[in-house]
């Protein structure tokens, strides 16, 4: 350790900051490896505890001026406009330009140097970095920042950067959350010792905050999102708000909370036409503007500006800090990954915000001084919503988590520690997709194609698009389809072709939309770039034949899109679509798509409504296909071959070519044996036993079997539905076999069937254990019923006189129920108890029956009595 200065001068940087009272404490357990920091949003944990980390390491390099630099502290932003802010901030204090001291990376930009100490990037560039290189090499520590948003990708480098720490316990791992809910996180992540990370809680230095309720008359969301009149309610709210404000709010800057960039657009233009704009700036805060006005929204106003309305997307909400807010309107809602796994559906969801997310926005306002939040809801509304938002992990597509863990090593996160497990059914369903890709094998593994898929900056399905549409459309193509596919670029009547076309010709400076264009030309350079790192054999695509040739010349952006999700290419069939994937989803009856028999389908929403067709889902975005390029590039669900149902009792077979659930052509063909055998089984797992021919008789074998292993347990075998189904090919191979042969199902022997399961050599004993029959004094022998819990003799009371005890069966651990029946079969008595019988009841049964029935014996004495079926007079 030398005594050359350290990187940071942190009482500038940390000058104001509520977060400076626990740097002590924090240096302090940062020794032990790990630390969780709990500290909510204004406190100033992003600006100073990373280069307060980078001081606390020591002495790894020097730069020119001589300055005592550690290895690189990398920090994760959940945005990318959260990176580059928080990079600007902490070079602006550092008196250094960003990437210098102070850097970042982000999709597309990277701005770094040798002399960088603190780098802000995205959870997915980290997530990629620990991929290529798990030893993070010149990185001495991470801090993972805001991960109570439970971002899928944070939640991912929770655990593999624990099992980092296991190959190199010197890296310090700091993880930040501005909620409290801290010992999920600190269990997942122990410390040199083995133990949970400590926590160390910034208190917070709100001032006071005045709620106010603004709610609106109408709905806030319907079928097609959130609808234009409340959108417009929220911008005169906003505007009524700080015309009404006292105590100074009036002149204050406001923040804007809405779920996404379009309804910020059209909540910006109204105000815009609503404010004096020689008082009032209005400014968007999204992901889709260009740096510079990300830039201008964060940086706060100078002394001699006009006042600021900043309206915003959940970026503000914790991630970033918006300088001078007094007052904020809140919608209420927020934008959520959600899926839909009855539809195979995924995407942003439209959502009432949690409670806890609508606290953080409110505090924005009470950072400075007294302040103001106005909630454009009731109160009613504010105690239906949910106190914390789902986790991504919960409610998101899983396919890239999926693949990221595949090739991790540990295949559908077996062994790691996530702060939640993932999903079971969501996780089986990605990890088919990912096969379907050809990205993992059938134990969950990475294939070669799937480290290259995970070594692409975009989920797995556009990598392959990217891969393979290079090899098919050419790169340039790929990669600009690829980009369009990856932004928040909505086309214009859902044609995704039409709204490539226009970014294409546009040009810079002339055309409407020109920024939009560069920012997708970078992109699309950038695509372009990485998929020359892979040649030809890298492609999984079939060979094309002349008229599918013929046909993609005509249209490649729309192969390119199906080659991303071949399971929605889909097909016009009545009024709504059927995709590959086997859902349906209806079009918009404004559609420019709407005249095409088929669809590549890009984006798919859930809906209701005339537009959903009674599919419960509407199609957003799609590009015309042709039935030529449907089948070269739909992978794995291009199938032609037979296709075997059993229904009614027989199997029948097509002949089918198909992309997945759409039919090309359909033949009737004639059954093989060893096709038919797999379509028997897979029908009686599905519609149930009850296709087979069950008669009284193999009811009652069956009741017996049952109740053998109800009352004697092992070996006797269950025979309820779900075991039979289990244990088919032991019971009912043959006779599936002879189905399969042509034979009719009717004629099965279910009794030979199931005394297949007779355990050997106790199936000796199955009659006396659980008889067919019974003798009773009269020396007849009658059936014993099966069918509830207890076993069942029907018997002419007369039959069983001087009978004293019921018999019992299965070891006699199970007494035999009698009907006492009167000479026409009506019951008289029911009973398992004899001798109680003929000592009571059975008097009053006689006094009544001796008269209706003269003819048969009713004696005072029925111990002493013969027991007989017959009248007195056969006697």
């Amino acid at each position: 350790m030398t005594d050359l200065p350290l990187p940071f001068d942190l009482a500038r940087i940390g000058a104001g900051l509520p977060v400076t009272a626990i740097a002590e404490e924090f240096g302090r357990v940062l020794g032990n490896g790990a630390v969780i920091v709990q500290a909510p949003p204004g406190t100033g944990k992003t600006t100073y505890l990373p280069p307060l980390v980078a001081n606390l390491l020591g002495s790894a390099h020097t730069d020119t001026a001589g300055a005592n630099l550690p290895g690189r502290v990398v920090v994760t932003q959940p945005r990318r406009v959260a990176a580059r802010a928080a990079a600007s901030r902490l070079a602006h204090l550092s008196a250094t330009a960003v990437g210098d001291r102070v850097g970042f990376t982000v999709r597309g930009q990277r701005e770094t140097g040798s002399a960088t100490v603190v780098e802000f990037v995205t959870p997915g560039i980290l997530l990629l970095r620990v991929l290529a290189d798990p030893d993070l090499p010149g990185i001495s520590a991470v801090v993972l920042d805001e991960v109570h948003e439970r971002s899928l990708d944070t939640d991912l480098l929770l655990g593999m950067l624990a099992e980092v720490r296991q190959l190199r316990p010197e890296l310090k791992l700091v993880v930040m959350s501005a909620t409290l809910d801290t010992d999920r996180f600190a269990a997942s992540l122990p410390d040199d010792a083995g133990e949970p990370a400590a926590v160390v809680t910034c208190p917070s230095v709100l001032h006071p905050l005045e709620t106010r309720w603004a709610p609106y008359d109408g709905p806030r969301i319907d079928e097609r999102g959130v609808t234009r009149g409340f959108l417009d309610h929220v911008a005169d709210t906003t505007v009524r708000a700080r015309r009404g404000a006292g105590g100074g709010l009036g002149d204050s800057d406001v923040l804007v909370f809405l779920p996404g960039a379009w309804e910020v657009a059209r909540v910006a233009e109204r105000i815009r036409a609503t404010v004096d704009p020689e008082a009032v700036e209005v400014l968007e805060l999204h992901g889709r503007i260009d740096s510079r006005s990300q830039d201008r929204a964060v940086s706060g106003r100078g002394p001699n500006e006009r006042a600021r309305i900043v309206v915003s997307t959940a970026l503000a909400e914790s991630s970033l800090t918006v300088p001078g807010v007094r007052m904020v309107v809140d919608s209420g809602l927020s934008r959520e990954p959600r899926r839909d796994t009855v539809r195979g559906m995924s995407g942003l969801v439209t959502v009432a915000a949690s409670k806890a997310s609508a606290d953080q926005r409110a505090g924005r306002a009470a950072r400075l001084g007294p302040g103001q939040v106005v909630r454009c809801h009731d109160e009613r509304t504010w105690a239906a919503m949910p106190e914390q938002s789902a986790p991504e992990i919960a409610t998101g597509d899983l396919t890239d988590a999926m693949l990221t863990l595949a090739v991790w090593g540990t295949p559908r996160g077996v062994g790691l520690s996530l702060p939640d497990p993932l999903p079971e059914r969501a996780a089986r369903e990605a990890e088919g997709a990912l096969r379907g890709l050809g990205a993992v094998d059938d134990d969950g593994r990475a294939t070669p194609l799937g480290h290259r898929l995970a070594g692409v900056p975009a989920d797995p399905r556009s990598a392959r698009a990217l891969l393979d549409g290079a090899h098919l459309v050419g790169r340039r193509t790929a990669a600009e389809v690829v980009a369009v596919l990856a932004s928040d670029h909505r086309p214009t009547g859902g044609d995704l072709t039409g709204l490539l076309t226009h970014l294409r010709r546009s040009d810079a400076g002339r055309t409407r939309g020109a920024g939009d264009a560069r920012a997708w030309r970078r992109e699309a350079d950038r695509l372009a770039r990485l998929s020359g790192r892979f040649d030809d054999q890298d492609a999984s695509v079939r060979p094309l034949d002349a008229a599918a040739a013929e046909a993609l010349a005509t249209n490649p952006d729309a192969a390119v899109v199906a080659l991303a999700r071949p399971e929605w290419i889909a097909r016009r069939d009545g009024d709504s679509y059927l995709f590959a994937g086997g859902t349906r989803a209806g079009l918009p009856s404004d559609s420019a798509l709407r005249h095409h028999d088929w669809l590549a389908v890009a984006e798919v929403s859930r809906a209701t409504g005339r537009a959903a067709a009674g599919t419960g889902a509407m199609i957003r975005s799609a590009a015309p296909l042709t039935q030529e390029v449907a089948v070269a590039v739909g992978g794995s669900l291009v199938v032609d071959e037979v296709r075997v149902r059993f229904a009614d009792g027989k199997a029948t077979a097509r002949r089918v070519k198909a992309v997945g659930a759409i039919e090309l052509s359909s033949t009737p063909v004639r059954p093989d044996p060893e096709q038919a055998q797999p379509a028997i089984r897979t029908a009686l797992r599905t519609q149930g036993l009850d296709v087979l021919p069950w008669s009284d008789g193999t009811a009652q074998l069956r009741a017996r079997l049952a109740a053998a292993h109800k009352h004697l347990g092992d070996p006797w075998p269950a025979v309820d539905d779900q075991s039979l189904t289990a244990r088919l090919d032991e019971w009912l191979a043959p006779e599936i076999a002879a189905v399969a042969r042509g034979a009719s199902v009717s004629r099965i022997d279910l009794q030979s069937a199931l005394r297949r399961l007779l355990p050997w050599p106790e199936a000796t004993r199955f009659e006396e254990l659980v008889p067919e029959r019974i003798q009773v004094p009269s020396g007849a022998s009658h059936r014993v019923h099966w069918d509830g819990d207890q076993p069942v003799v029907r018997v002419k009371l007369q039959e069983c006189f001087g009978l004293a005890e019921s018999p019992g069966v299965l070891n006699g651990r199970v007494p035999v129920l009698f009907h006492l029946l009167s000479p026409a079969g009506r019951e008289l008595a029911i009973t398992a108890d004899l001798r109680s019988f003929w000592e009571g009841p059975y008097a009053q049964v006689r006094a009544e029956m001796r008269g209706r029935y003269p003819k048969h014996p009713w004696p005072e004495d029925p111990w002493s009595a013969p027991a007989t079926a017959r009248t007195k007079s056969r006697m």
